[in-house]
């Protein structure tokens, strides 16, 4: 969600390569694509509302209600919806610990999410439990359930992370050790999501000619070819080389 939809498909076009459209979403609402196809949306903020510009992931669920209903019953918060969206029905939630994330119930664009190296790399959660985050993420969303198409997750023993995959790949890792009350809200817990460049240094560079910056946060993972950026409203996200792997 950003202030200014326009800048911002200048600036992830010029640092990301994406090219922009509108699908079956509605106004006000951009699709990202590279090389034709979709890999993220961009939505205008509605006015008067005060929230930090964010990138936030949203999980395709059978029933958004029934899944509110287990965000709830599980302690965890829904703060919009669930509401008509586009083709489909979306809800806006946080977790135990705050980290905001979607659901999406409905018909998703041809071809999102299935886009091999032109998908997202993958997502992180950095939070204060892992173990925890993921019971509350496998009940929510019904990972590692015996439903065909169903995620994996597993434990890395060597740095203590949880990675959840689909299809033999990973999609998603979970870190533990944020505190919920750091004075730095960018190392509360929170949801970033990595994209792939084909150069890194490239993509710093327009990054920075546009008004974003290259922030380093702490514990931001073990990967040598990871770097976070930040754009010009303040929205984190991470970008890695075209033929790095998730880095475990």
């Amino acid at each position: 969600m950003a202030r200014d939809v326009g800048a911002a498909q200048a600036f992830y076009s010029a640092v990301l390569g994406w090219r922009f459209g509108n699908d079956r979403l509605g106004g006000g609402f951009a699709v990202g694509f590279s090389d034709g196809i979709p890999v993220a949306g961009l939505g205008s903020m509605p006015t008067g509302v005060t929230v930090p510009v964010a990138w936030t992931p949203y999980f395709a669920v059978d029933d958004a209600d029934v899944t509110a209903s287990r965000i709830l019953e599980r302690s965890g918060t829904v703060a919009v919806g669930p509401l008509a969206f586009g083709t489909g029905r979306a809800a806006l939630a946080s977790d135990l610990d705050g980290a905001v994330f979607g659901i999406w119930q409905g018909d998703a664009i041809p071809d999102w999410g299935m886009g091999g190296e032109a998908a997202p790399a993958w997502l992180e959660l950095r939070t204060r439990n892992a173990f925890d985050a993921a019971i509350f993420y496998g009940e929510v969303l019904e990972w590692a359930c015996s439903q065909a198409g169903c995620c994996e997750v597993a434990y890395v023993e060597e740095d203590n992370r949880i990675l959840l995959r689909h299809g033999g790949r990973t999609v998603a890792r979970l870190h533990g050790g944020t505190l919920a009350q750091a004075p730095d809200p960018d190392l509360r817990p929170r949801w970033q999501v990595h994209f792939r460049v084909p150069d890194l240094e490239t993509a710093v560079k327009a990054a920075t000619g546009l008004g974003g910056s290259a922030v380093s946060v702490a514990d931001s993972g073990p990967g040598p070819h990871e770097i976070t950026l930040r754009d010009p409203e303040g929205a984190l996200f991470g970008i890695v080389g075209p033929d790095d792997s998730v880095p475990f």
